[in-house]
């Protein structure tokens, strides 16, 4: 008998306060976040930054309501998709795997197993491909199916972008189409893409995807928004959420939010492009932090377009997307996570310095600075952990 397992990957989240200093210690334990010249150095580095870190990330979380729903969302999500797959007749049952917070990859392949699941197929929900999002999930599924003979007996196909996905980009044309009619002149309403952003180095050495698969995204949204609308809005593209010194993918949110409002934009319409679920990045970053720019800045109206989450069509080109996979060529997940070569996120021999893109995450400068002040606090003897009674 056939039992088809749907596993769908995503980032995950802390649910509550007292979770934000875990998930960061798990975040920035993995070696793919932050890489050091000494391995057994790995969980004290992510112990000292997230103890850093704790107190600012749970006031952003305090203020989108004490933690994440990227969890509920995306078992309601896997739910409404498992029912779906039902109804054309394919007997899947779903399963959530969390890359940095519960349910973990491993709980879900346990699940897998337990359940008798002889084929899977892995659907990260991140559109766009970028090697620290869908490539950090397949490589840890790689990871556990490499020690576990049993595990390697379950047939894996993978789903590796679908950004062009005809329900995902009509999905979005809709929403965005919803909050444009809601503008005072709809024709001259301004469509402003959001996406998350990524160091330019993966772009530019370690051949990153993701900034083309964004720009094509928006272009075939921008093509359906239009035959819905019959007419063509303005609109443009920038990356949130950077942080840190090192230089990433331009433009940026802020600068772009803050010329828009000096150019006297009325109706903003602000879409969050790489999103397929509420959470910090959107309720937090975009409805508070960005907002505020934006309105201060001169935008009469801001829009904000909401995230997929649970809306019918959406689910229904993601059970397309199964249906695809079970019925064409297989992508295996060794082709799924092989990474190009060149790939060196953060090389030993030349500490590139800068921050990570996956939920605040760090990359290797703020790591060297950190372990440094680490080191010298613990020869010294003197410093902020001593005075907390941390060491």
């Amino acid at each position: 008998m056939n039992r088809v397992g749907i596993l769908l990957m995503n980032l995950g989240g802390p649910e509550r306060i007292q979770d934000v200093g875990p998930f960061l210690y798990n975040l920035f334990s993995d070696p793919e976040i932050i890489r050091l010249p000494i391995p057994a150095l790995q969980k004290p580095m992510a112990w000292f930054i997230s103890t850093l870190r704790t107190s600012k990330s749970q006031e952003a979380y305090r203020a989108i309501g004490g933690g994440s729903p990227l969890r509920r969302i995306t078992e309601q999500q896997a739910r409404e998709l498992q029912s779906e797959l039902r109804q054309r007749g394919i007997d899947a049952t779903s399963y959530v795997a969390m890359r940095y917070w519960h349910p973990f990859t491993e709980s879900a392949v346990s699940d897998l197993k337990a359940d008798g699941i002889n084929q899977v197929v892995v659907l990260p929900l991140y559109p766009h491909f970028s090697l620290s999002t869908s490539g950090s999930s397949f490589r840890e599924l790689q990871r556990l199916r490499q020690s576990d003979p049993d595990f390697q007996k379950v047939s894996i196909r993978c789903i590796r972008s679908w950004y062009d996905q005809s329900g995902y980009v009509r999905s979005m044309a809709k929403l965005i189409a919803e909050q444009v009619c809601l503008c005072d002149k709809p024709r001259d309403a301004y469509v402003f893409f959001s996406a998350h952003g990524v160091p330019r180095s993966y772009i530019e050495e370690a051949g990153d995807p993701y900034q083309k698969e964004i720009e094509g995204g928006a272009g075939l949204i921008m093509n359906e928004l239009e035959s819905l609308l019959g007419y063509r809005n303005s609109f443009t593209l920038a990356y949130q959420s950077r942080v840190g010194p090192e230089e990433w993918i331009k433009p940026y949110t802020d600068e772009v939010l803050t010329r828009l409002g000096n150019e006297k934009v009325h109706d903003l319409v602000v879409v969050p492009i790489s999103f397929v679920s509420e959470h910090i990045e959107t309720l937090g970053e975009i409805d508070i932090d960005y907002k505020n720019l934006a309105l201060a800045s001169g935008v009469v109206n801001f829009r904000r377009v909401r995230a997929l989450d649970l809306y019918p069509e959406f689910i229904k080109g993601l059970a397309d997307l199964v249906s695809l996979s079970l019925e064409g060529p297989e992508i295996n997940l060794d082709e799924a996570a092989k990474l190009p070569a060149k790939v060196k996120f953060y090389p030993q021999e030349k500490w590139q310095w800068g921050w990570n893109n996956s939920s605040e995450a760090w990359n290797g400068r703020i790591a060297m600075i950190g372990f440094l002040a680490f080191l010298l606090e613990v020869i010294s003897g003197h410093g902020p952990l001593h005075s907390l009674g941390l060491l």
